[in-house]
């Protein structure tokens, strides 16, 4: 990860910037899909467990304090948020809506417009490829390594941050900033 990347230059471009912020989350790596085991309940290997509290480190290395946490119902993903929460001071309340697993980025939007109202910092917790779509079609500015990065992939454990000057009203393709990107690997 470059140094523009990082967590002290998200909270610092967080901090004078206006407009509402999006912390896009994808779940840490799960077990291998197994027909024994409905999707739905898969749950994080060895791996995925590990990652996930180092994503709650980057979360709250970042500076920001978010108001709300929309997560996916799924296993996995409620397992990647009871990971990573602990690293907060004070973190915020989860909101489970069956409306994100498995979801569309329009439908993700969707949720977020109608959740979201009012609120200064919403991270959402989600699954490939809807979320990765998601990032990508927000992504209408910013560095361009940390654009390329968001274009390429959104790997497991990984936080996507991006800043919506027009608030959540304005949810629409291009319409966000993009502020930070992390990853495991980073």
């Amino acid at each position: 990860m470059s140094p523009e990347s990082g967590s002290r230059r998200a909270a610092q471009a967080a901090d004078g910037a206006a407009g509402v912020r999006l912390l896009l989350v994808r779940h840490a790596k799960a077990v291998r899909k197994d027909r024994r085991v409905d999707d739905f309940d898969r749950e994080l290997s060895k791996r995925g467990r590990g990652d996930a509290p180092r994503t709650g480190h980057w979360l709250a290395d970042c500076g920001l304090t978010p108001d709300l946490v929309l997560c996916s119902p799924s296993h996995r993903t409620r397992q990647t948020w009871r990971l990573a929460a602990p690293a907060l001071d004070d973190p915020p309340p989860v909101v489970y809506d069956e409306r994100l697993y498995r979801t569309p980025p329009g439908e993700l939007v969707s949720v977020l417009a109608e959740r979201s109202r009012g609120l200064r910092v919403v991270v959402l917790v989600g699954h490939n490829p809807g979320i990765h779509q998601l990032a990508a079609g927000l992504s209408g500015s910013g560095p361009p390594e940390l654009l390329r990065r968001v274009r390429e992939g959104f790997p497991t454990s990984g936080v996507v941050l991006i800043e919506l000057p027009g608030g959540w009203e304005s949810l629409s393709p291009g319409s966000g900033r993009v502020i930070a990107c992390w990853s495991p690997g980073d």
